[in-house]
């Protein structure tokens, strides 16, 4: 029973939950030094000028664009975040 929460949107994207981890860490990370790259671009404008832009691209191009999509019936609709 508890088991579910954790493997039920893994299994939606076509992932196992470690899978799933790493893909998240890794956007969590890339996401964090956007993040930071638009901090000290706000500070320093001159800094950074396309660098949270192209990470976020990346991002979506990675997430949207070339998504694998799971095998039919391998659980529901995927959910966005």
């Amino acid at each position: 029973m508890l088991k579910r929460p954790f493997t039920a949107h893994p299994a939606s994207v076509g992932e196992t939950y470690g899978e799933h981890f790493a893909t998240a860490g890794f956007f969590a990370r890339q996401l964090f030094l956007a993040a930071a790259a638009c901090a000290v671009h706000a500070l320093f404008p001159f800094l950074f000028e396309k660098t949270a832009s192209g990470i976020i691209r990346a991002l979506h191009e990675r997430m949207v664009t070339s998504r694998h999509k799971p095998p039919a019936g391998a659980g529901a609709a995927p959910q966005r975040a």
